[in-house]
């Protein structure tokens, strides 16, 4: 009987997991539509007040994303002083959902890596994570390893989908 060999993890192939970074902590939808009178129409002196009595300690070290979810046509004031509240509490504050959240996360984070590693290596970004990693994280690392990598392929080593390879050097 022929011994099974794991040509994927005997390879030189890198692997690339967005969810090995992904930031720790819990993630926040804040709805401006709760402090608008039903829903849709923001009364400035109640809708100061009810954020002046909401608990805003509830979101310590929280990431927090801040939104509207109806057609509500809302000042861009509103949801400023949503996030002064949020302020002396919150890890990170942004204006959308929390996918938006997650990418803003991921564009502080991938800057900051050193990509040496990946030099002259044919590399996969992991694709099936089970966190909630968005597009736009995968999109920005590729962007930065096509400055190292050999190749870049997403997915996973059995069904890779090639996405770039590195010009032959002269």
């Amino acid at each position: 009987m022929e011994e099974i060999v794991n040509k994927v993890a005997n390879s030189v192939l890198e692997v690339f997991d967005l969810e090995d970074y992904f930031p720790k902590g819990i993630r926040t939808q804040i709805d401006i539509s709760q402090w608008l009178f039903e829903g849709f129409l923001l009364r400035e002196k109640d809708f100061r007040e009810q954020l002046k009595n909401h608990d805003w300690s509830q979101y310590q070290d929280h990431f927090v994303a801040i939104n509207c979810s109806t057609d509500a046509i809302v000042p861009a004031w509103a949801s400023i002083l949503v996030a002064v509240h949020l302020a002396p509490y919150a890890k990170k504050i942004i204006d959308g959902t929390i996918d938006d959240l997650n990418a803003a996360l991921y564009e502080e984070l991938l800057p900051k890596f050193d990509y040496t590693a990946y030099e002259n290596k044919p590399v996969i970004i992991k694709g099936c994570s089970k966190k909630p990693v968005p597009t736009r994280a995968y999109i920005l690392a590729a962007h930065y390893l096509q400055a190292y990598a050999r190749s870049i392929m997403y997915g996973e080593a059995c069904s890779a989908v090639p996405l770039y390879k590195a010009p032959k050097k002269a």
